[in-house]
């Protein structure tokens, strides 16, 4: 059985070139829940949110959606890996509040984060120690684009993340734990505003539905700036088979 395909937004929004696609009513978000199957909070990343908060997020959308979560800065971007204990916790206790709506987390490395394994292997083995859900690594030094680092990924159960644009042609493509692929499309060639030629969709939409059949995957635009995410990610939805709309 292929698994779920999930397509997403990074944070939610309906624009008005799209709006026709989603429902009229309700919240933002509901709307937007009414034409994609997923999301991928990033506002996380800057802020914590109350568990609350997150619970009524769940509770303001369909059985079938999902939520991924890009993980605070405070332990990739300031802590850079390091005494993240404290701030690990509160953040997974929050988003606790979307029950089985939670999908992966985000955890995405600065640019100026160099691979030093004893700093990673420490910090996987605290995030596994008190999270089993999943999760994926956005990697933004080229350092990190190794064997080695793929298997100690591996080895926790982490995804790699396939980001646009890429480092490298080895950053474009998914790697680390194969149980889960998730894409991450800023845009291009300018970052969070171009959006994905019709050929590049295709492309990619046959990735997808090829990788659906080995593991759950995740395709969410980042695109945001100027609207085009919405109109790519629902084009990308139009070029795939029922089974990416739910489980």
């Amino acid at each position: 059985m292929a698994h779920p395909i999930r397509i997403a937004t990074a944070g939610w929004s309906v624009p008005r070139a799209v709006a026709e696609a989603f429902t009229a009513e309700g919240s933002v978000l509901r709307r937007y829940a009414s034409g994609l199957n997923a999301v991928e909070i990033n506002t996380a990343f800057y802020r914590p949110h109350r568990r609350a908060t997150y619970e009524r997020w769940a509770a303001d959308t369909p059985a079938d959606f999902a939520f991924a979560v890009k993980a605070p800065r405070t332990m990739t971007h300031e802590r850079r890996l390091r005494d993240c204990a404290v701030p690990m916790a509160a953040f997974l206790d929050e988003i606790a509040g979307l029950g089985g709506k939670l999908g992966p987390v985000l955890l995405q490395l600065p640019p100026s984060l160099a691979f030093d394994a004893p700093t990673a292997e420490a910090f996987l083995d605290l995030w596994r120690g008190r999270f089993g859900g999943a999760t994926v690594l956005e990697l933004r030094h080229a350092s990190w684009f190794t064997d080695p680092v793929d298997a100690l990924l591996t080895r926790f159960e982490i995804a790699r993340v396939a980001a646009d644009p890429a480092l490298s042609p080895r950053a474009a493509r998914p790697g680390g734990w194969p149980g889960l692929v998730y894409y991450r499309l800023h845009g291009s060639p300018v970052m969070y505003d171009s959006p994905y030629p019709p050929a590049d969709l295709d492309t990619l939409a046959a990735t997808l539905a090829a990788t659906g059949r080995d593991a759950p995957a995740w395709c969410v635009f980042d695109n945001t700036r100027l609207g085009a995410a919405a109109a790519d990610a629902l084009a990308l939805k139009a070029r795939l088979p029922p089974i990416s709309s739910s489980e």
